[in-house]
């Protein structure tokens, strides 16, 4: 349960789609947290990609029945949003420090001690599963797993940085425009859900489209300049010892950043599953297909479906993942659109 007398305080509570929605001061600036779910439960954390938050980066993989029977079941849900990426949220005041990545992992532990969480498993997609990462790699005791989706690890390429100045510039100077919601539509879904012209857009790209347009210009702005400005942590993921599991679409930007995440992780504690026809976010494109290496990920802390009937309260506990577990049959190689690409200790 939240604790009034820590560091951070609850401004408002309200009812948020079945969850319930936080306002959590911390040093650099509020966070918005929706928690789902029974609170006595050993906690999920999960944070957005970029212009994004939890209805609409991961509603598509927490909407499937089957993750509700794996996820839900099994954990307590705290979506953490960026700075005013939440539903409503306010212009961020221009006179407010700008949060670096650093700060923004400061942010998590914050919310953690406001929830008195000790350690917990982490879910982020691209800027999301940067900021996770660093967060893990500082607080490495709060941290028992990472599920990452189409990671960053490295500082950005001199193409990256380019055309994130280009989208800073047109944010800051003419709002959510066409171009920039076109650029960002790129960077979360690959041209088969995008359409053409003669292929509409899918479904969950329009969603997307109109809830692109809902978000304050500043905030976003923020939140891609720390992004912009990120260290390269590809020296100390091989210090990183909690078991990790890594998804990236195959059509993604991010692929080969993916890939280069995975080389860089301890092989004994990682995996990679590469999903076909997919770009960056699949949690929303193709959330299917991360549903069974996740549950065989989750047995490694003896963690089931609901229809086994086992005790979701028990803590998590840290045992080593079988290799069996993860090996290419277990993780869905002969399941279209997974294919996998699996290191195991020799």
């Amino acid at each position: 349960m939240a604790d009034s007398s820590d560091s951070v305080s609850i401004d408002m509570e309200t009812i948020s789609l079945g969850g319930k929605e936080y306002l959590v001061k911390t040093h650099h600036g509020t966070v918005s947290v929706a928690v789902f779910g029974d609170q006595d439960k050993p906690a999920l954390v999960t944070y957005p990609d970029l212009a994004l938050n939890h209805i609409s980066c991961f509603q598509g993989l927490f909407s499937c029945t089957e993750a509700s029977s794996l996820l839900l079941h099994n954990f307590c849900i705290y979506h953490i949003s960026p700075p005013g990426h939440e539903l409503g949220a306010a212009p961020i005041d221009s006179d407010d420090l700008m949060p670096s990545v650093d700060d923004l992992a400061d942010q998590i532990v914050e919310v953690l001690n406001f929830f008195r969480l000790g350690a917990v498993m982490c879910m982020g997609v691209t800027a999301g599963a940067y900021i996770l990462t660093l967060f893990a790699m500082k607080y490495r005791q709060r941290v028992l797993g990472l599920i990452l989706v189409s990671p960053l690890c490295t500082a950005p390429s001199w193409t990256e940085w380019l055309l994130n100045k280009v989208m800073s510039n047109l944010l800051y100077f003419y709002g959510m425009c066409g171009v920039v919601k076109e650029l960002l539509l790129k960077r979360y879904f690959s041209k088969e859900v995008r359409g053409s012209a003669q292929v509409p857009e899918s479904d969950i790209v329009q969603a997307c489209r109109r809830l692109l347009d809902e978000r304050q210009n500043i905030n976003v702005w923020q939140f891609l300049e720390a992004m912009n400005g990120r260290p390269d942590l590809s020296e100390g993921l091989s210090k990183l010892h909690c078991r990790s599991l890594i998804f990236v679409g195959e059509n993604s930007p991010f692929h080969s950043e993916a890939l280069h995440m995975t080389s860089k992780l301890d092989r004994r504690y990682s995996a990679l599953v590469e999903v076909q026809t997919c770009g960056s976010m699949v949690t929303e494109e193709q959330p299917h297909a991360m549903l069974i290496p996740i549950e065989y990920f989750l047995m490694g802390y003896g963690l089931y479906r609901q229809t086994l009937s086992l005790s979701p309260r028990s803590p998590l506990s840290p045992s080593c993942i079988s290799p069996e577990l993860l090996s290419p049959e277990s993780m869905g190689l002969k399941l279209k659109p997974i294919k996998t690409r699996i290191s195991l200790e020799v």
